[in-house]
């Protein structure tokens, strides 16, 4: 298991992590798996375009409803919970000769909801 730490820097953005992820696979791993410890972004896979990463990110906040939330602690950030768990905190990829064998558009995204925070995400390979 390893750890890696992201500082985001809007409020809304998204990070390519694939890169990054590429250069800690292990040797003989066939599997990865990422989990972001946070409830207000998400881990996915996507293609990244110039501007796709906008389109995405107002695609996700039009998906949300406009409601009077309940959240006690604050109720300004619940759509960045919901929209965070419609994307999903974990993601898993197969591994073949010693890359991510991602699709030839596809990379690997946090996507950031409610920043700008620091990110854990957990990486497991098997």
């Amino acid at each position: 298991m390893q750890t890696i730490n992201i500082s985001t820097t809007k409020n809304k953005e998204i990070i390519d992590l694939t890169d990054r992820i590429n250069s800690l696979l292990s040797k003989g791993a066939k599997l990865c798996h990422l989990f972001v410890k946070h409830t207000t972004c998400a881990v996915t896979t996507a293609d990244l375009d110039p501007g796709t990463d906008k389109d995405m990110l107002e695609a996700f906040w039009e998906m949300i409803p406009k409601l009077n939330y309940r959240h006690p602690h604050n109720p300004a950030h619940v759509p960045a919970h919901i929209a965070s768990s419609i994307i999903g905190p974990d993601v898993t990829i197969p591994i073949k000769d010693g890359e991510l064998d991602l699709g030839t558009w596809q990379r690997v995204i946090l996507v950031e909801l409610d920043g700008p925070r620091e990110r854990e995400i957990i990486i497991n390979f098997s």
